[in-house]
């Protein structure tokens, strides 16, 4: 009974540390959040099969500590839910500055939502993923903006001002 409590608690130990180390990777505070993007996406294309194409161009410089958590949180969130609600075996993401603001773009080709949900969806967000994202979000007064097709998927697009000085 001891010997199995304690082995319980080692795999409790190991979850904890794998998640905790998941939601915030060293290598994000250590080289940037393309790394830790390219890390993540590489990983849940072992983990969970999903097929991600990330698009961040070559000269991407960092950005706030603050502002590649939000995003590196988003992109788990988003990819999250295509993993487990779209039915797409493949995922786009996509950063970029644009005209003094951070975009980035989440697609799948998945089934998509149907358009009473995503009215829902986008009134007031549902379930803790969509909720969590758009307070990250709002902390930098950013937009969240999902759309979606029955049979061509969804995009999540996110639009942050990008500050100067």
């Amino acid at each position: 009974m001891q010997e199995e409590a304690r082995s319980f608690a080692d795999e409790l130990d190991r979850e904890i540390r794998t998640t905790s180390y998941l939601l915030h990777p060293p290598m994000l505070d250590e080289i940037g959040l393309e790394a830790a993007l390219h890390w993540y996406t590489e990983g849940l294309e072992e983990r969970a099969g999903l097929e991600v194409q990330l698009h961040i161009p070559d000269n991407f410089e960092r950005l706030s500590r603050e502002m590649e958590i939000t995003i590196f949180r988003v992109v788990q969130e988003c990819l999250t839910n295509v993993h487990r609600h779209s039915g797409s075996r493949s995922a786009h993401v996509r950063l970029a500055r644009e005209q003094g603001t951070l975009r980035l773009e989440v697609r799948d080709a998945g089934r998509g939502i149907a358009p009473d949900r995503l009215n829902i969806l986008r009134a007031r967000g549902a379930g803790i993923g969509l909720r969590g994202v758009r307070e990250r979000v709002r902390q930098f007064a950013g937009e969240v903006r999902i759309d979606s097709e029955l049979g061509s998927g969804t995009t999540i697009s996110v639009t942050l001002p990008l500050q100067t000085g």
